[in-house]
């Protein structure tokens, strides 16, 4: 097949905007945790960049995208006809008209494979061993992430079904949210939790990572149609329409709950709108995208909250952001599915569908995240019972930052009691002349 120039060149700047939301999600996670911790919650991010990428070349794309041998098998993971990616060089991607290489479609979703990763660090923040967290990346990845990009992405049994997930609302956003509330029961609760003040120590950081999001978000949803066309133009337009609605609705829950509108409730629900839209962006109108939108921020804003009720320590709100986020967008489109230029889809229940795509609209999500709870709880206590997954106490009470890492996130020794450093050396500090008594 003859590529196709003008869509490959789309989808290699769609993959470096997906690529970029990791480094963002690092500034956003980094800013909500305490000065202490900036550091270790940074590198996990970057962590999953080098492990995910690794594995994904040698087998994960192979798992996700090609057929398995045993029909029975394929249902729930793919086969190794693309092990190391060395079948795809030179190739147009499959046979699905859409003429770009091979190669560029698996790094596109090899970036999808590294924010789900990380996306899952922030429920677990302050407290987790760097080096378990990164084999965890590894075995969570192959595990859970792999497989279940293949059910609905590829041809295993939940796309064979129909299930529709546009950009990732339930293989990436509830996948990683259910992912992050069985780490965070298998790590426990943070030392101090709810008896100390554990604040966001920058919010200019949480406002740049969450910039960096809604700016890559255009490629991971609107680089999802594959092409340069009218689908992918209403994917991107309705990406912007819900996040903005949803930042909106969730500072009109904040002044009406507590009386101030807040920057971190402006990031938290401009990412719970870019969550919500994901799956749905290229197949719903417009004005359902506002609706979406509305639903998510304010859904979003009271859900973070469940954590003080249930009692589980899910640090930066992965769960109340992704998982229920995730699950408003994807049984939307059960509601709300138009597809105005995909005619072979089904159309929701307020176009005319039946109940069936609802109901498998509600499928998704529970299989999804029932799939990632459990397997995730095992392996993060397989992991815990070896290596042992939390830092010691006395490690998490000094900060993480510089028990793991021999660094801080601000170096604050410019200014010594012996003099101020200038650019023309140290300034000596005025000698205070002695007074008798």
């Amino acid at each position: 097949m003859k590529i196709d120039s003008g869509t490959t060149a789309w989808m290699l700047a769609a993959t470096a905007l997906v690529l970029l939301m990791t480094p963002g999600l690092a500034f956003f996670y980094g800013g909500m945790t305490r000065a202490k911790s900036v550091l270790n919650m940074m590198m996990m991010s970057f962590g999953a960049i080098v492990t995910v990428t690794i594995t994904w070349m040698l087998f994960g794309h192979s798992l996700a995208f090609t057929d398995n041998p045993s029909s029975a098998l394929n249902n729930f993971v793919g086969g190794f006809d693309a092990l190391g990616l060395q079948s795809l060089v030179e190739t147009a991607t499959k046979d699905d008209g859409t003429g770009m290489p091979s190669l560029v479609f698996s790094a596109f979703q090899m970036t999808f494979a590294i924010i789900t990763v990380a996306l899952i660090s922030g429920a677990i923040a302050d407290r987790a061993k760097f080096g378990a967290w990164m084999l965890f990346t590894v075995i969570w990845a192959a595990v859970v992430y792999f497989p279940v990009a293949h059910w609905v992405w590829g041809t295993g049994w939940l796309n064979t079904m129909g299930i529709e997930d546009f950009a990732g609302g339930t293989v990436v956003h509830i996948n990683a949210g259910a992912a992050a509330l069985a780490l965070a029961l298998v790590l426990g609760k943070r030392q101090g939790w709810r008896k100390e003040p554990m604040r966001p120590h920058n919010l200019t950081l949480v406002l740049l990572g969450a910039a960096l999001l809604w700016f890559g978000w255009f490629g991971f949803n609107a680089g999802s149609e594959l092409a340069v066309d009218g689908t992918a133009g209403l994917a991107f337009l309705n990406t912007q329409v819900a996040t903005a609605v949803a930042a909106g609705a969730w500072l009109v829950v904040e002044k009406l709950r507590d009386g101030h509108a807040t920057s971190l409730g402006a990031a938290s629900g401009a990412v719970a709108g870019l969550v919500a839209i994901t799956p749905a962006c290229g197949f719903v109108d417009p004005w359902a995208a506002m609706v979406i939108g509305l639903l998510a921020g304010a859904i979003c804003a009271y859900a973070v909250g469940l954590k003080y009720k249930l009692g589980y320590d899910d640090s930066l709100d992965v769960v109340g952001v992704h998982l229920v986020g995730g699950v408003v967008g994807a049984v939307s489109l059960g509601f709300l599915a138009a597809y105005p230029f995909l005619d072979q889809q089904s159309e929701g229940l307020f176009y005319g569908g039946g109940f069936g795509q609802l109901g498998l609209q509600v499928l998704g999500p529970v299989a999804v995240g029932g799939y990632s709870f459990i397997l995730t709880w095992v392996i993060g206590k397989i992991i815990d019972k070896t290596m042992g997954f939390r830092i010691s106490t006395e490690d998490e009470v000094t900060g993480i930052d510089i028990t793991s890492h021999a660094e801080t996130g601000y170096d604050l020794g410019t200014v010594h009691a012996s003099g101020v450093s200038s650019p023309n050396g140290p300034v000596t500090a005025p000698a205070t002349k002695k007074v008798d008594a």
